[in-house]
């Protein structure tokens, strides 16, 4: 077992100060994952929560912002869209070295691949149903009275994160890499001018979803950490990304047997979405290609802290995208 980066003596002394029917010993387990802010789960006899702290160490100032996850939670907990319940955020480092929160612990399965192993093709498809529904919800969440308006800024999303992503791109630039360049190149003649604006996960991919214990459907939408306002096709071509992608690279679907598995097809896929979110504008090359291009820079930093698999990762995305839009018409259904 990994152990934390805290004193636990600290945190069990809080924690029963905090909630004083706690009985039994304490029990800290580090959860499996790349995620960058370190996740727990803490356990007493009869009670067991999942703590989200900060990185100990120099933070950079946009990075980490755990205060944005726990708001974001709270303000959806309750609605369409299905999240763990905040219990507690804590400001004030002296407890675990950083500020964290507690937040209700799920039970259920996580897949690491959208081929979904050991489901019967029908739980499979349901599956595909449940995640393109909390997909819609989130992106129908009405988050100006659920007090998130000042959760992202306000103008043309793409505009905005095409500078930082190639500025990133700048920053963990790698020799053996040429595809991204072509894509900025492209991409940056092709910024539509949208200012839509919904609630965004992000990150919002099958690892990054807890199902049911038993049943075909989502019970947990997690990891909030790149969660904005921006254009919710940016998520939604970011979730399709599976679709181009090989099983070796980073667990896509292409070239599986899909009617077998039970796995719609983009194009079913995307008219489910269409279907629940509601009149809304359409996916286009531009944003499957936006979409690679930031998979692309975001695995060239994990190449640059060391790991070599995010540099064949950065490649295989950056082809994908240079592949899209290469090819003839939008992606539209």
């Amino acid at each position: 077992m990994t152990e934390p980066d805290f004193n636990p003596a600290s945190l069990d002394a809080f924690l029963r100060e905090t909630y004083p029917e706690l009985t039994g010993k304490l029990v800290i387990d580090r959860t499996v994952g790349g995620m960058s802010n370190p996740t727990y789960f803490i356990s007493y006899d009869d009670w067991s929560v999942v703590l989200r702290k900060q990185p100990n160490g120099v933070l950079s100032r946009s990075a980490h912002n755990i205060d944005r996850e726990f708001a974001v939670m709270s303000a959806l907990y309750g609605s369409d869209v299905p999240v763990p319940k905040p219990l507690l955020f804590h400001t004030e480092p002296a407890v675990v070295g950083t500020p964290f929160y507690l937040m209700e612990r799920l039970r259920g399965r996580v897949f690491s691949t959208y081929e979904l192993p050991g489901l019967a093709p029908i739980e499979r498809r349901a599956c595909y149903d449940s995640m393109c529904a909390a997909m819609a919800a989130m992106h129908n969440f009405a988050w100006q009275a659920a007090g998130l308006a000042d959760y992202g800024r306000p103008g043309n999303y793409f505009e905005r994160q095409l500078s930082r992503w190639s500025q990133l791109w700048d920053q963990f630039r790698t020799a053996d890499n040429p595809y991204i360049d072509e894509l900025i190149a492209w991409l940056r003649d092709r910024v539509p001018s949208s200012d839509s604006a919904t609630l965004c996960h992000g990150d919002f991919r099958v690892p990054n979803l807890m199902f049911h214990a038993t049943e075909p459907r989502v019970i947990g939408v997690l990891d909030w950490e790149l969660s904005t306002l921006g254009h919710p096709l940016a998520d939604v071509a970011f979730n399709l990304q599976a679709w181009r992608m090989l099983p070796e690279e980073n667990g896509g679907i292409r070239g599986l047997d899909w009617p077998a598995l039970g796995i719609p097809t983009e194009e079913e896929y995307l008219r489910s979405y269409y279907r629940l979110r509601g009149p809304s504008e359409r996916l286009s090359t531009f944003h499957m290609a936006f979409a690679m291009f930031r998979a692309a820079v975001g695995s060239a930093s994990i190449a640059a802290r060391g790991t070599a698999i995010g540099g064949k990762l950065s490649i295989a995305y950056a082809r994908r995208g240079v592949e899209a839009i290469g090819a003839s018409g939008a992606v539209q259904v």
